[in-house]
């Protein structure tokens, strides 16, 4: 951890670096800021790494959270509705997922079951199937096999979660307060 009581010295500079600004005045805001900065670039490295990943093995352009709902969709081999895809990414954005299905039907890669009245529900095709065995594999050979390589990270990785579940529940509690008690 890094000790914001006492400046940290840089390597090159031996400028104290200071963690103290309008988010983050005391040792917890410094910390909970710093948590936060790292999931932002974390879920941006995320992104990325899920785009490339992709790419590698079939030729379409997706964003991360469209890899996700490919993946999703497979979770299980059982359909998904979109409130499931909904519920299970954490997301509200009924028109963004609803896009991000669009773009995987016309890729091949995901196929629209039912209709209103009888529901309708989302699966992969052959060639989605294909797609997410071919990630699943690149991804055990790369990500895994680094992680693989990192004495007792396992250990941390099951930490993380388990932090990271519970910050969820914070973060989306608070996030219901604020709504309610936002100016109009």
């Amino acid at each position: 951890m890094i000790g914001k009581n006492k400046p940290v010295q840089s390597d090159d500079a031996k400028v104290p670096l200071d963690y103290h600004w309008h988010l983050a005045q005391g040792d917890a805001e410094v910390d909970t800021t710093e948590l936060e900065f790292a999931l932002m670039r974390t879920f941006e490295g995320f992104g990325r790494w899920q785009s490339e990943c992709l790419a590698s093995v079939c030729d379409i352009a997706a964003t991360g959270p469209e890899n996700a709902l490919l993946h999703i969709i497979r979770m299980n081999d059982r359909p998904k509705s979109i409130k499931d895809l909904a519920r299970l990414t954490n997301r509200d954005d009924v028109p963004n997922i609803q896009y991000s299905l669009r773009k995987l039907i016309g890729a091949g890669l995901v196929e629209r079951k039912g209709s209103g009245r009888s529901g309708v529900t989302y699966e992969v095709t052959v060639e989605g199937r294909r797609v997410t065995d071919d990630y699943g594999a690149l991804r055990r050979r790369l990500l895994m096999a680094a992680i693989g390589n990192l004495p007792g990270f396992a250990e941390r990785l099951a930490e993380a979660t388990r932090t990271l579940n519970l910050l969820s529940g914070i973060y989306e509690e608070i996030a219901r307060v604020a709504a309610t008690h936002r100016r109009s």
